[in-house]
């Protein structure tokens, strides 16, 4: 006779975001001698970690989506495929000089790369993150969180600006990031706090 769930709440469980720090995103930049395979999937997860896009992106990823802009600069402008909204990302020059190393002219933009499925491509991650001596799990997604924590919102790029790049369709998604971000600055500070007692 009664509903037996309408006095019952649910709660968003607090999730812990990994991103890459500048030094491991080094640490995979330098990796020597790899197989065209392994650095197929090293290049595609750093071109991931410059732009922010998810897998699904990065696999229908095509000249199409490279839009220039009147200054000569360079942007991806797409529709994200999980939830069609607009995402607009400038190209930064690590991202074009990515898309150079797989392009069959001189315009980065005629890049050539074919994608393994999800589950091979983190397994070549996983095989990566152990060359280069990274501890974290690497994964697909990973390269999306290191964008929007490492790349954009620790260099003061607005939580708004972050949004839109990375497709939300609410600025409370973005949030996430910027809780992992604040409680960087406060470790760090806490470090200098022992310097100042």
């Amino acid at each position: 006779k009664e509903n037996p769930f309408d006095s019952y709440v649910m709660k968003r469980e607090q999730v812990t975001r990994e991103f890459l720090e500048i030094d491991e995103i080094k640490l995979l930049e330098e990796l020597k001698n790899l197989s065209p395979s392994l650095a197929l999937k090293r290049d595609v997860f750093l071109f991931a970690c410059f732009t922010g896009l998810p897998y699904s992106d990065l696999k229908k990823m095509s000249r199409k989506y490279i839009q220039q802009d009147n200054d000569g600069s360079f942007y991806i402008k797409h529709t994200r495929t999980k939830n069609n909204m607009l995402s607009i990302v400038p190209l930064l020059p690590k991202a074009e000089a990515i898309l150079k190393k797989y392009s069959t002219t001189d315009d980065f933009r005629d890049f050539e790369w074919k994608i393994p499925c999800n589950q091979k491509f983190n397994d070549g991650l996983k095989k990566l993150g152990e060359l280069a001596g990274i501890q974290k799990p690497l994964i697909t997604h990973l390269g999306r969180h290191t964008f929007a924590t490492t790349v954009t919102l620790s260099n003061g790029v607005s939580l708004e600006s972050v949004s839109k790049m990375l497709g939300h369709n609410s600025i409370k998604h973005t949030q996430v990031y910027a809780k992992v971000v604040a409680s960087k600055v406060k470790g760090e500070m806490n470090h200098v706090k022992k310097l100042f007692q």
